[in-house]
């Protein structure tokens, strides 16, 4: 049936597919993990601090069907997803739902603004540095791999250190307003940053030993817009795949970020949930995660065709 579709159609089908499967094996390694956990199961989503009652552990067993067969139980765990139904958590006692979607407008703020920091960032420093003196390039690469290197807790610390407690310019915890921003940003593209331009860096100087780019002096073109005109866009694809990749990073980033400066956010519920081994709510932020990896990639993919039409040919 796809060998009818046009090209178009089969990336569609073929991402759908992938996609579907992504979710589901994330779905079921969740539900095995709630069953494969010691003990109870109705223990294990109550968690150790909330409050046990005969009443509320009948009410569990008969929404998650845990006295019916483990397939019983699996069908309907998947059963609910697909209508969008997460569960509850009974140690918050709010619906999973609720509980992430008052923080993701907090976590989703702080990723994307790491991001664009971290490509614009990127983009200046590979584009000033490609093709330049070994001296410059070994420089800016040695101070790359140490940014690459620094664990985004301590860069956290050393910046709420330098710019909140001795020059008092940004707030030390919160999410107020944009100078509460900042350090949380800087904090988490730093790293991703450093190695994006790495990589952008190098498919820029390949691209200008290319023919075209002979070619392109040839005519008069200056180095600045030969680079920005021709390289740039030769230099996407593996950039771009990696921006992929690091928007998945982003959000496991802010796991650390957001403690570091004391910020709401999805991170701080996933160290909470984790800790207290509130599984509904664990199960959504997995699903969530896959979720949002699964789109940027699709994303990623949509901007390596359009900057590289040899990949556009049949598969």
């Amino acid at each position: 049936m796809s060998g009818r579709l046009p090209p178009a159609g089969r990336w569609l089908l073929h991402r759908a597919v992938g996609a579907v499967l992504v979710l589901w094996g994330a779905a079921s390694l969740t539900f095995l993990v709630l069953h494969l956990v010691p003990g109870d199961p109705v223990t294990t989503l109550l968690g150790a601090s909330a409050t046990d009652s005969a009443a509320l552990r009948e009410e569990i067993r008969h929404e998650y069907h845990l006295d019916d067969p483990l397939a019983v139980q699996y069908v309907s765990f998947l059963g609910r997803l697909v209508t969008g139904d997460l569960g509850s958590s009974y140690q918050q006692q709010q619906p999973v739902s609720l509980i992430i979607g008052e923080q993701v407008g907090d976590t989703a703020e702080l990723a994307l603004s790491a991001l664009a920091l971290l490509v614009v960032a990127a983009l200046v420093t590979a584009t000033a540095t490609a093709g330049r003196r070994r001296r410059v390039r070994g420089a800016v690469s040695g101070a790359e791999l140490m940014a690459v290197s620094t664990p985004a807790f301590w860069l956290g610390i050393v910046l709420l250190t330098v710019f909140s407690f001795r020059l008092n310019v940004f707030p030390v915890a919160g999410a107020g307003d944009w100078r509460s921003l900042v350090l949380p940003a800087v904090t988490l593209a730093v790293p991703f940053g450093s190695l994006l331009a790495q990589v952008l860096r190098e498919g820029m100087e390949a691209a200008l030993h290319q023919p075209f780019a002979l070619t392109a002096r040839s005519r008069g073109l200056g180095g600045t817009a030969l680079r920005l005109r021709h390289a740039l866009r030769h230099a996407a694809v593996p950039a771009v795949t990696l921006s992929g990749w690091l928007a998945g990073g982003l959000l496991g980033g802010t796991v650390l970020v957001e403690t570091v400066f004391a910020r709401p956010g999805l991170g701080r519920v996933a160290l909470d949930a984790i800790s207290g081994r509130d599984i509904p709510v664990v199960v959504g932020l997995v699903l969530l995660s896959a979720t949002v990896y699964l789109v940027v990639n699709a994303i990623a993919d949509l901007v390596c065709l359009w900057a590289d039409p040899r990949l556009r040919s049949p598969v």
